[in-house]
């Protein structure tokens, strides 16, 4: 029995591995080619193996319940990946207590994913390709989890990074998608040049990257003592990785293009997954950057202003997936604030409620788009309620959620945060307003989109009303499924006040993590916590609950955010064309970078490097022009060019000796 716990990791790793071969390979080859590949049958075989993948890591989670030990863990060491120069890397995979819940929500939200890509991919082209590349991303980010060491953790983030890029641009056909994927990729590239500086300097200071080895050194006080020079800059170009990877300023820009790929892509990799790769990172190294307060200052303001910045752009914007692509920006940044003020238990948390909600959102979406015939815009939707009771049921409880309405899922996880702002000796006021701010914020643009969409007077045409329809069983039981999760996943970490009003119930998320991810101890007790955290509590409620009414109410009547600010024009001009960054971006670095290569293109390379080469070719031809001369056929003449050579050679010889 302990062999097979050792081998669970495995198993759970190359499941979706083989459904990516099978694919990516063998059916491809059984149908002759991508296109000809039956829907149901390439959804199928996914779905099957990212899901088998699901029920190994539920028994792997029942395992680590029952384990005994200070930190229990399943670990299998599979070969050694590589060795030389004193850094030894093996490919050790392990599940502890912080990676199995990371495993739990990948294989979960991505089976049912998986399922509802079945109904809603059925009619596209090369679907075979489009579920390769999904259970290719599982696998890559399952990697990117259970990596026991830095170098294999960095392959996961590099390996979804790469399935980002194709998934974004699954309709490379279109250049606007093409694009958009190719913006990922090259903006992960910059962050992750940053996460290999940290890698190579904590290798210099520590002298290895096994991730239980550095923990180890760093409770050692002698070695704390000798890194703490170094330690501010390694933490900061690991950060630098998390921007690019989790979508903070300024390396932010990708992720809302990246809504161009497939709606169930956006709910998998930029919800639930991927985007979170930062966070668990820095929880993971939570040991490591408490020895740097000047790293976590960075991180949680980063966090803050990344958080406002976003949910101040999402409540001008039209495009249901890019309210939810700038709100899942927004939610980073509640995350990474909490990681600053030290609340690493609290990142996780939201991290998770995160994934029940927006995943929910997001796919709830493209219900939307799917019942629309592929429109987006929210402004040409409404009255949508009763045509689709199913998606508005769903995404209502998903709204409730991240808007933090009691008592649903991001209720509990938010709050959590915005307390650890000022409760804890990481936290300062400022971020705590900002905090709420954001939240106000995030209620406000939530309730304007459900209002624009489902309620109100309709503004659909005659043709999208003659088509509109709920969607099939396919998509509607995943929506069901995460909108349970959403209103009841909460209650895994009831905070103190409610737990001792609910039968002394246990912050059960914040025991399971303790012996991975400490929980900081707070510097009040008793009454005053309880009073401190009631206030919190009941004044982000009180705010939520009013700013997402209010959402709601002013946008039936055909409100837009122009009409909400009329006096403040320019506001809803730079608030819609999103503080104009991209435009930015394109000026400062787009266009000198595309001036530079057309110049090379055009100059360098044509006139120097191409006549140097011709020019090389040239005169390599009329040397062999030249030599062809001797080149007759006649053995005669060889013999006597023989001869000659001969005879040279002796002469020389002589020469030399004499």
């Amino acid at each position: 029995m302990e062999n097979m716990n050792s081998v669970l990791p495995a198993l759970i790793l190359l499941s979706p591995l083989i459904g990516f071969f099978i694919n990516a390979v063998i059916l491809p080859l059984a149908y002759k080619g991508f296109a000809k590949t039956p829907a149901n049958t390439a959804g199928g075989v996914a779905t099957s193996f990212i899901g088998f993948s699901f029920l190994l890591a539920l028994i792997s989670f029942v395992k680590l319940s029952s384990a005994g030990g200070a930190n229990p863990s399943l670990t299998i060491n599979c070969f050694e990946w590589f060795n030389f120069g004193g850094l030894n890397i093996p490919f050790e995979l392990r599940i502890d207590k912080l990676s199995g819940i990371l495993v739990l929500i990948i294989t979960g939200i991505g089976t049912l994913i998986h399922l509802y890509s079945t109904s809603y991919m059925h009619d596209e082209e090369c679907v075979g390709r489009y579920f390769s590349y999904l259970n290719l991303f599982c696998f890559n980010m399952l990697l990117l989890v259970m990596g026991n060491n830095l170098p294999l953790l960095f392959f996961g983030w590099e390996g979804v990074g790469l399935c980002s890029y194709l998934l974004i641009g699954f309709w490379y056909t279109e250049t606007e998608k093409a694009n958009a994927g190719k913006k990922a990729f090259i903006v992960n590239r910059v962050g992750d040049l940053g996460f290999l500086v940290g890698m190579f300097l904590l290798f210099r200071e520590l002298g290895t990257l096994t991730l239980p080895e550095i923990n180890l050194l760093l409770a050692n006080p002698e070695v704390v003592t000798r890194i703490m020079p170094s330690v501010t800059l390694i933490c900061l170009s690991l950060f630098v990785g998390a921007t690019g990877k989790s979508a903070q300023m300024p390396l932010y820009v990708w992720l809302p293009d990246a809504m161009s790929g497939p709606t169930p892509v956006s709910a998998l990799i930029h919800a639930a997954t991927m985007v979170t790769a930062g966070v668990y990172m820095i929880a993971r190294l939570n040991p490591l950057f408490e020895l740097s307060p000047l790293a976590l200052s960075v991180v949680a303001h980063v966090g803050a202003i990344t958080a406002l910045f976003a949910g101040s752009i999402a409540i001008a914007q039209t495009d249901i997936k890019k309210v939810l692509a700038y709100s899942t920006v927004s939610q980073l940044g509640f995350m990474f604030l909490a990681c600053g003020v030290g609340a690493y238990q609290t990142a996780v948390f939201h991290l998770m409620t995160h994934a029940f909600f927006k995943a929910l959102l997001f796919l709830g979406s493209g219900s939307v788009i799917h019942a629309c015939s592929g429109e987006q815009d929210m402004t040409k939707m409404g009255a949508l309620k009763k045509h689709l009771p199913h998606t508005h049921l769903t995404m209502l409880i998903g709204s409730l959620a991240i808007s933090g309405i009691p008592f649903f899922s991001g209720f509990f996880s938010k709050d959590e945060i915005l307390y650890s702002t000022i409760a804890l000796p990481g936290g300062v006021s400022y971020l705590f307003v900002i905090g709420v701010v954001t939240a106000v914020l995030t209620a406000f643009y939530t309730g304007r989109m459900m209002s624009l969409t489902f309620y109100g007077e309709k503004r659909y045409s005659h043709e999208v009303e003659h088509h509109l329809h709920e969607s099939p069983a396919l998509m509607t039981f995943p929506l069901y499924v995460l909108a349970g999760l959403a209103a009841l996943g909460g209650f895994l970490g009831v905070p103190h006040l409610l737990g001792d009003y609910l039968g002394h119930m246990p912050h059960y998320l914040s025991k399971w993590l303790n012996p991975v991810v400490p929980a900081k101890v707070l510097p009040i007790i008793g009454i005053k916590l309880h009073l401190h955290e009631g206030l919190v509590m009941f004044g982000s409620s009180v705010l939520a609950m009013v700013s997402f009414f209010s959402g709601i109410s002013l946008f039936k009547k055909n409100l837009f955010v122009k009409d909400l600010f009329s006096a403040f024009n320019p506001i809803e001009k730079v608030l819609s064309n999103k503080y104009y960054v991209d435009e930015l971006y394109h000026f400062i670095i787009v266009t000198p970078v595309r001036k530079i290569s057309e110049f090379s293109a055009g100059i360098i390379d044509k006139y120097i490097f191409d006549k140097a080469v011709n020019g090389i070719g040239t005169q390599v031809r009329k040397i062999g022009s030249g030599l062809r001369f001797f080149q007759t056929g006649d053995i005669q003449t060889y013999a006597l060019m023989m001869l000659l050579g001969l005879l040279l050679t002796i002469l020389f010889i002589f020469k030399i000796l004499l």
